[in-house]
């Protein structure tokens, strides 16, 4: 569906982008999209679901925020149907609501689901508004990974989506080469069309501060996971890691704290309470950013125990680099695209070995010399290659080159020190 480019309708090009997993700002990777977009000119309208102290209607920070009320009946497969059924109905409904302001120039839809694509085709014959797919997740392997390898009708109805997202897309931002790859091979999206956008963290932003003891509880050492917990997410791995190292190995110098809500987290409290690791196992769900900094910040290794599945193993984990922008090293089950992201910063286990797992993180925390110089190296990398700064220039560019722009400050350029590394 690419073509040649648009004038801008205005100075300012209007774009709508569309979440439905996440709230925004929490949405990590869309708020640094928005504010790239609105800091180059940009006129910027977000539609999600409403979260914890989300308006229906705001402007934060330069960006009009429309919000629906969440609605997510279960974890079963069908629930999801209703859950998007409802999710694309409410975005229409304010999508249509925000164009009565003016036409956009570019629609986004970000991933999963893969559902907003009649939107767009409707919004390019209605006023011409160019679809970019932010390509974040892999929804047919994500299917898989739930629920266990099923190939029935709901992961061919899956494939369709996702075909017809690619089809309708005048360009893809996908978040690595893994992704870019299914864009052209499973997508039909020729090289041109598919830009590759990681979601790098803000070093500004996402930087080691002073500890706060308290938060290790009277332990010496704290073991922090960041992260949404769903069955794929592999907390329950990262849970039974804890339960070796405190019940099995005995190391009672260890507390950990694993921030972070989903499907999962009910069962994960309730198996943390039967393991009889209440005291060393904290759950506090969805957390403040001012918290998760302060923990970050205080404890000595992050955990990424994402297990391998179709979906992990390509996919980039977000947590793997925010632990990396705040200097800590990382234990990681051996995923190929977590080793692009975090290279020497991490120590690699055989994937889904609990007990390896769990020698991996005690090995860290009985060495503070490897600790420190992983937790360097993991810094370095992020501030001269994932960053979100170097990230940005391709992101911008692609908005550009849709509304016929001339490149404008930070879009003009890709950064050639990525070029080779997949990044």
């Amino acid at each position: 569906m690419s073509g040649q480019a648009r004038p801008s309708r205005s100075e300012r090009p209007r774009v709508v982008i569309i979440v439905q997993n996440l709230p925004v700002p929490f949405d990590r990777r869309v708020w640094l999209e928005c504010q790239s977009l609105v800091g180059h000119g940009y006129d910027v309208t977000v539609v999600c679901p409403q979260g914890e102290g989300t308006r229906s209607t705001q402007v934060v920070d330069g960006v009009r925020i429309l919000a629906y009320p969440a609605y997510a009946p279960g974890g079963r497969a069908l629930s999801y149907v209703v859950e998007y059924a409802w999710s694309f109905l409410a975005t229409a409904g304010l999508v249509l609501r925000a164009r009565r302001d003016g036409a956009f120039d570019v629609m986004q839809a970000c991933n999963p689901p893969d559902i907003f694509w009649p939107l767009a085709r409707w919004l390019r014959g209605r006023d011409g508004t160019r679809f970019v797919f932010d390509h974040h997740d892999l929804c047919p392997e994500l299917y898989l990974s739930r629920f266990e390898g099923q190939r029935g009708a709901q992961y061919r109805g899956l494939l369709f989506l996702e075909r017809q997202t690619f089809r309708t897309a005048d360009r893809v931002t996908s978040t690595n080469e893994s992704y870019a790859a299914i864009a052209g091979s499973r997508g039909g999206k020729s090289p041109d069309e598919v830009t590759v956008v990681r979601t790098g963290p803000d070093p500004e932003v996402l930087r080691r501060r002073e500890p706060v003891p308290s938060l290790r509880r009277g332990r010496p050492h704290l073991v922090a996971y960041l992260g949404v917990m769903g069955p794929q997410d592999g907390v329950d791995l990262a849970l039974g890691a804890a339960d070796v190292i405190v019940n099995q190995m005995g190391r009672q110098d260890i507390c950990f704290t694993f921030m972070g809500s989903g499907d999962s987290h009910a069962e994960l409290v309730r198996r943390r309470d039967e393991l009889g690791l209440t005291d060393a196992v904290e759950l506090p769900g969805r957390v403040p950013d001012e918290f998760v900094a302060e923990v970050l910040s205080t404890a000595d290794v992050g955990l990424s125990p994402d297990p391998l599945n179709p979906l992990n193993d390509v996919s980039t984990m977000n947590k793997t680099m925010e632990y990396m922008a705040f200097g800590l090293p990382v234990v990681a089950f051996d995923l190929r695209e977590t080793r692009v992201s975090a290279d020497d910063a991490a120590v690699y286990v055989r994937p889904n070995d609990v007990v390896e797992y769990a020698r991996a993180v005690v090995d860290l925390v009985d060495d503070p010399g490897r600790r420190a110089e992983m937790g360097r190296r993991g810094r370095e990398r992020v501030e001269q290659h994932l960053a979100w700064q170097h990230q940005q220039r391709g992101y911008l560019r692609v908005f550009d080159e849709l509304v016929g722009r001339g490149s404008r400050g930070a879009g003009d350029a890709a950064d050639s020190s990525l070029v080779g590394m997949g990044a």
